[in-house]
């Protein structure tokens, strides 16, 4: 379970030894990238994307609580940081994490975590078929922001049928048939705050391909 926003901001702050540095920003705002440190998130979620020279926008991943981003991590010149919702954020100069070995080593398991995530979301991209990077990335995504609710799993990350198109390389059209299909056939529901809940029987945390009729054509 990720730590708390109280409990990021009391134990960084023994840490750096000096008062949090605490940033707040609204949902559809813009995180300033500055390559001279790295945030934290304390709460709430935010999207990482890129431009392309054409103007659209290719995602590289979210970031929840405790996770770290910024653009000392990154080769590319037009990334991009944007809330999800309202978001707590912690600032931190690579000054303060070279001097501090104990925040070192609590800010590098969630570095990882980011990193294992890029990973995946590349792995997804290379499979063929449509279907399976969905399944795959609802699979992700019930790893990384899911909440045990019995028998399934709520996704805390709220994404338009828009935002998973961009992330498995499809368009919307597409994506809102196929959950269709799935909230059809009961695999998924959606709760009262539009929240994704993944049926666990379902989606078990294995590789197993999407359970769709392979004699169905998705156009991607």
């Amino acid at each position: 379970m990720a730590p708390t926003s109280r409990a990021i901001i009391d134990t960084n702050q023994h840490h750096v030894g000096t008062e949090p540095h605490l940033h707040f920003y609204q949902k559809g705002e813009t995180i300033p990238l500055m390559s001279q440190g790295i945030w934290q998130i304390c709460q709430g979620l935010v999207r990482l994307s890129t431009l392309y020279p054409v103007g659209e926008e290719g995602l590289l991943g979210w970031a929840g609580p405790s996770m770290c981003f910024g653009s000392c991590f990154s080769y590319l010149d037009s990334c991009r940081a944007t809330a999800l919702s309202d978001v707590c954020l912690m600032f931190y100069t690579m000054i303060e994490i070279e001097t501090s070995p104990k925040l070192t080593q609590e800010l590098l398991p969630q570095l990882g975590r980011r990193f294992r995530q890029t990973e995946a979301l590349l792995a997804i991209a290379g499979k063929r078929r449509v279907e399976d990077r969905l399944y795959q990335l609802l699979l992700l995504l019930k790893q990384e922001f899911g909440q045990s609710l019995g028998d399934g799993t709520r996704l805390n990350i709220r994404l338009t049928h828009q935002d998973i198109a961009a992330a498995i390389g499809t368009t919307r059209v597409t994506v809102t048939r196929l959950l269709g299909k799935l909230k059809q056939q009961e695999w998924i529901s959606i709760d009262k705050d539009r929240h994704l809940i993944l049926r666990n029987e379902t989606f078990a945390n294995s590789s197993d391909l999407f359970r769709f009729d392979r004699n169905t054509h998705c156009r991607t």
